[in-house]
C-alpha cells in the first residue's frame, strides 16, 4: 500500500509512521507536512534514509503541489495535520479555519478527483464539547465544540462526512482522547511539566486544575488508526479513549512524585477561556466492531512517558531553544 500520511512530523503523526513501518513492512508512507512551529524532523530521524519512507515539506492547502502525488497513485490517506493548540486558537483563530477545514476539503477533494481508496479523518473527542461529572461521549453524542479549534475540527469532520454522503467516498473519523508519549511538542501539559519540574521550575496549572481528561497513550491510538485504516467501516466514526480518567493536578502530582520534586513547584494560574471542565470517551465500538485494546494504562503510560523525555534531553531542549528548526527543510 502507498500511505499518504499528511501531518506526519508532529506529535501523533511521527508515532503512527513508527508504527507503520514496524508494523506493515511492505508499505510506502509518504509524509506531507508544512513544518510549522510544531513539525519537528527530528522526530523521524530513525526513519528517514528508509527507501519506504518519503517526506514532502508543502501545506495542505496548496493544491498544486500535492496533485503530482495522487496522480502517481495513493491507496489511502489518513489526515492528522492541523493546528492543534487551544489557547493558539483563541488568539489566531483564522489560521485554524484555514488549516483544519479549508486543508481537509482540499485533501478530499483530491482524493475524490483521483480515486484514493480509503480517507481516514483524525479527529478529536473536544468536538462533542464537555461532560459533566459524569457519562461518556459516544458516536452519537451531538457536535458542541466550544473553541475555535475544536470547532474547526468539527467543520473538517462534517465535510468528511459530507463527501461520503454526496459521493460515495470511503472515508472514516477517528475521535481520540487526550494523547500522550514520546514526541509531544513541549508546549502540552505533560512534557511542559515534565521540563519545568526537572529543572526546578513553577508549574502552572489553569484554574483549580480539576478539569479532567480521558488520557490514552500515543502507541494504543497508532494501533487504533491502523485497524480502522484496514477495517473501518465505510462511513463510521470510531470513538478512541484509554479509559484513564485524571484531572490535570493529578497529572501533574505523578509527575512531580516519580521524578521526586516538591508539590510547592505548583502554580495555579487564571483558567484558559472557554475551559472544558471533562472528557470521557466511550470506546466500546472500536472494541466491538475491530477488537481494539489499549496495551497501556495510565500508570504504564506515564512512567514509559517520563522515561522517555529523561533519555531524550537533547531532543527537548532543541524545542525549547527552537534549535530543531535548522534542520527544517
Amino acid at each position: 500500500m502507498r500511505l499518504f500520511i499528511t501531518g506526519g512530523a508532529g506529535f501523533i503523526g511521527s508515532n503512527f509512521i513508527h508504527y507503520m513501518m514496524k508494523h506493515h513492512p511492505s508499505y510506502q508512507l509518504i509524509n506531507v507536512d508544512a513544518l510549522t512551529y510544531a513539525g519537528n524532523l527530528n522526530n523521524l530521524s530513525v526513519v528517514e534514509k528508509s527507501d519506504r519512507y518519503t517526506f514532502v515539506h508543502a501545506d495542505i492547502n496548496d493544491r498544486l503541489k500535492l496533485e503530482p502525488l495522487f496522480q502517481e497513485g495513493l491507496d489511502a490517506v489518513i489526515n492528522f495535520a492541523a493546528e492543534s493548540h487551544v489557547d493558539r486558537s483563541i488568539k489566531e483563530p483564522d489560521i485554524f479555519v484555514k488549516s483544519n477545514v479549508l486543508g481537509t476539503q482540499t485533501l478530499l477533494d483530491l482524493s475524490k478527483q483521483y480515486g484514493v481508496s480509503k480517507f481516514v479523518q483524525v479527529s478529536t473527542d473536544e468536538v462533542y464539547g464537555t461532560l459533566g461529572a459524569t457519562g461518556l461521549f459516544t458516536e452519537d453524542t451531538p457536535l458542541a465544540p466550544n473553541s475555535p479549534y475544536s470547532a474547526s475540527k468539527a467543520g473538517a469532520d462534517l465535510l468528511v462526512r459530507a463527501y461520503y454522503e454526496t459521493f460515495g467516498m470511503n472515508v472514516n473519523v477517528t475521535r481520540c482522547s487526550n494523547n500522550y508519549g514520546p514526541y509531544q511538542f513541549p508546549e502540552k501539559l505533560i512534557p511542559l511539566m515534565i521540563h519545568r519540574a526537572r529543572n526546578d521550575l513553577s508549574l502552572p496549572v489553569y484554574g483549580d486544575g480539576l478539569n479532567v481528561r480521558d488520557w490514552l497513550y500515543v502507541e494504543d491510538h497508532c494501533h487504533a488508526i491502523d485497524l480502522v485504516l484496514h477495517q473501518g467501516a465505510s462511513g463510521e466514526v470510531y470513538n478512541i479513549g484509554g479509559r484513564n480518567e485524571r484531572n490535570n493536578l493529578q497529572v501533574v502530582r505523578t509527575i512531580l512524585e516519580t521524578l521526586g520534586k516538591p508539590e510547592s513547584l505548583i502554580t495555579f494560574v487564571e483558567d484558559r477561556l472557554g475551559h472544558d471542565r471533562r472528557y470521557a470517551i466511550d470506546a466500546d465500538k472500536i472494541r466491538r466492531e475491530l477488537g481494539w485494546e489499549p496495551k497501556h494504562n495510565y500508570e504504564s503510560g506515564i512512567k514509559e512517558t517520563i522515561d522517555w523525555y529523561i533519555r531524550s534531553e537533547q531532543w527537548m531542549n532543541d524545542c525549547i531553544t527552537g534549535a530543531y528548526r535548522t534542520r527544517q527543510v
